[in-house]
């Protein structure tokens, strides 16, 4: 079961495009939406946070090869200064998928300020095929269960 965990991290987190960027200091730099990724049978799914944007107009999803990029804006439009812990600006995150998939199996829905992007049949490769084993002999063939 660690087998299959392990082969969804990588090569898709293994990426330096895909970590978060960083200061010096440590400390990450503007908005950067967390990630969630999964395995669904022959799909990967992933789940971006991003509240507070339009997706619409601020969210694009590209796919380019075996690259697929999810970036944006998440606009400041408050006017007043103060305290803001809360991250703005520009975002972009890529993932590199085990192989490539034509375009139109990729989806994307918004809700409640979290993206779902699935891209169906990525892993489809990956699935083992049983090949049935027939025994030859004295002129018959029987198969062979296996």
């Amino acid at each position: 079961m660690d087998d299959v965990f392990r082969s969804l991290r990588t090569p898709l987190f293994d990426s330096a495009a895909f970590a978060a960027p960083r200061m010096e200091s440590g400390q990450a730099t503007g908005f950067v939406p967390a990630v969630d990724a999964h395995r669904d049978g022959e799909d990967l799914v992933l789940r971006v946070d991003l509240p507070g944007v339009d997706p619409e107009k601020d969210v694009s999803v590209e796919l380019t090869g075996r690259s697929l990029t999810v970036s944006g804006e998440r606009r400041d439009e408050r006017e007043a200064e103060g305290l803001r812990e809360v991250r703005y600006g520009s975002f972009s995150r890529t993932v590199t998928l085990p192989q490539e998939v034509p375009s139109d199996s990729v989806t994307a829905d918004y809700d409640a300020g979290v993206l779902t992007v699935r891209v169906a049949g990525v892993y489809s490769a990956e699935t083992p095929q049983r090949i049935q084993v027939t025994r030859s002999g004295s002129g018959a063939q029987e198969q062979i269960e296996s």
